[in-house]
This record gives C-alpha cells, structure tokens and sequence, in this order.
C-alpha cells in the first residue's frame, strides 16, 4: 500500500530533520522538508491523474460542460498547492507569510468560483415563476 511509503518517507525524514536541526543546520532541514514533499506528491501523481481521468470520464457521460470540472479541478490544484506552501512556510517559521498565501489561496478560488456559482443561480432563476 502506498500509505505505507508515504508515511515510512515521512517519518525517517522527520527524523533526519531533527538531527539537522539540532546541529544548527535549518536552512538545510527546510530543504530536506522540500524535496520530501515533492517526493511524496511524485509517489502521488499517478493516482491524481487517475481520479482526473475518472471525472473527466463522469462528466463526459453526465453532459456536463467540460468547463465546470476543469475549473473545478483548478480549485482544488490550487487549494492543495496553497496548502502546501503555506505549511513549508510555517516550517521555515514564516507565519504571517503563509497566512498571507492563505489568503492569496482562498482569493484565487473565489474568482475562479465565479462564473459557477453565476451559472448555479442562473438556472435558480429559471425555475423561478
């Protein structure tokens, strides 16, 4: 299972960290933080691409517009990516900075939420007598 790679990765790495750290090294214990998370979404690519296939395939035989789930999955790349940033800047002790992706995270999803809720209170409206 590939739970089990991602959480042993995890771990022997946050073990390292902590040695790292402790011999006064942090900028190179953020570095090693970097690259395991890029491992980790590596180990993770394939399955993201599955799941995209799956709903491309859903939406294809639903009728939906291809570009509400392409925005859709904007939204989630972005929230996900927003995510990730914000937690390396935490580890690198850059609070405000990643509340400020935070921020710029939550901003982003909103106007590209647009045009779907538009398209949602569109079609509230034309059930309206």
């Amino acid at each position: 299972m590939e739970i089990f790679q991602v959480v042993g990765l995890a771990l022997m790495t946050t073990l390292i960290i902590v040695v790292v750290r402790q011999a006064q090294a942090k900028e190179m214990a953020l570095l090693i933080s970097l690259v395991t998370g890029a491992l980790i979404f590596l180990l993770l690519v394939d399955r993201i691409g599955a799941v995209v296939q799956v709903l491309s395939n859903l939406s294809d035989r639903a009728g939906i517009n291809r570009f509400y789930l392409t925005t859709v999955l904007k939204i989630i790349g972005i929230a996900y990516v927003g995510e990730f940033g914000a937690q390396v800047c935490r580890d690198a002790g850059e609070n405000a900075i990643a509340s400020k992706v935070e921020l710029a995270t939550k901003v982003l999803i909103m106007v590209l939420a647009i045009p779907i809720i538009v398209a949602i209170l569109e079609s509230i409206v034309k059930l309206l007598p």
